[in-house]
């Protein structure tokens, strides 16, 4: 039976979309308008969506499964920007939810690239309300009341729910968000905004209750963790050796996004070596089926940004029975 085949880490087909402003790479969805087909293996050709409803905690993890459901709970997208993007919001989880029957969007932009001119428009430089926020948008000209920063590569920002923001120059992002189309269209600068990006039922007017009206202060990263939230947890791996990955008691899954370099994900199957590789720009999927596998290093100085989720709350999003946890590092 198919069933009993051993699942395998996870390389998927990249979906593009071009704008005016530049080019968003799908990475890894399961968004329904953008779902991400597997690549490689007895798999190849199914959907994120489709594994998640025939194999459910096999890939996740049992106590993530509870939480999410059949809702693979993270996206994965690179942003190539060459002019500037519409300013865009996303709600949380308590607003999302009852309101439109999806989870929020916490997120990280991870600074890959960027010319003399890049910026990010994260959050508002001083306090401000709706009022004046609302004018300034309508004008077309909401920039001065933003916090600008003028980004690094290997920088990396939260954007918390309720917090606007928007990219501009030649710069290009990592960014990983929890698994949600509620992407709000705030301001395209007086530029017509492509409704295939943007649901014209998500609005400036709809955002305005759930915007963060408050001066914007970046999280400092506490080491090698980006970021530490019950949505995910975002890792830097400077992977030079081997490194070992187990988990242990618990059943996780993990994501690797390739930042620099090539890596070898190695485990055990059928008594052999089996061997999944990821170079620069891709993204492979441990699934929690795979308790136990070795990290390699396929060229010098490749860096990882590891990807997990861990939920340490009862209320569950999808289907419930339990929370979810997950997962173990190893350090």
């Amino acid at each position: 039976m198919e069933e009993e085949k051993r699942l395998y880490p996870l390389k998927f087909c990249v979906l593009q979309d071009d704008y005016d402003w530049g080019s968003e790479e799908f990475k890894l969805a399961d968004l329904g308008y953008r779902d991400s087909l597997i690549k490689e293996g007895w798999l190849a050709g199914n959907s994120l969506g489709e594994i998640m409803d025939t194999y459910i905690d096999r890939i996740t993890g049992g106590d993530v499964y509870e939480h999410y459901g059949r809702q693979f709970p993270v996206c994965v997208r690179k942003l190539s920007v060459k002019g500037r993007t519409p300013l865009q919001v996303h709600p949380n989880d308590e607003t999302a939810m009852p309101r439109y029957d999806f989870l929020g969007k916490e997120k990280l932009w991870y600074v890959l690239r960027c010319g003399k001119d890049a910026r990010m428009m994260v959050g508002f430089k001083r306090e401000s309300n709706a009022s004046e926020f609302y004018s300034a948008c309508i004008e077309g000209k909401p920039e001065p009341l933003l916090n600008v920063i003028a980004p690094v590569a290997g920088q990396a920002i939260r954007i918390p729910a309720g917090t606007v923001h928007a990219a501009a120059g030649d710069i290009e992002l990592l960014e990983v968000a929890e698994s949600s189309p509620l992407d709000f269209c705030l301001c395209g600068w007086g530029d017509e905004v492509s409704s295939e990006q943007f649901d014209p039922a998500l609005n400036l007017i709809d955002a305005l209750d759930f915007i963060n009206y408050s001066a914007f202060k970046a999280d400092r990263p506490a080491g090698k963790r980006i970021v530490d939230l019950q949505e995910f947890k975002v890792e830097r791996i400077d992977l030079r050796n081997l490194l070992k990955v187990s988990a242990n008691e618990s059943d996780y899954f993990a994501l690797y996004i390739c930042v620099k370099g090539a890596v070898s994900v190695q485990l055990e199957v059928l008594g052999q070596t089996a061997d999944f590789r990821a170079t620069e720009g891709e993204v492979i999927l441990v699934p929690a089926e795979c308790q136990e596998f070795i990290l390699a290093p396929m060229a010098a100085d490749s860096i990882l940004l590891e990807v997990t989720v861990q939920r340490t709350d009862n209320d569950s999003y999808i289907n419930p029975e339990v929370p979810a946890r997950l997962p173990g590092e190893e350090e």
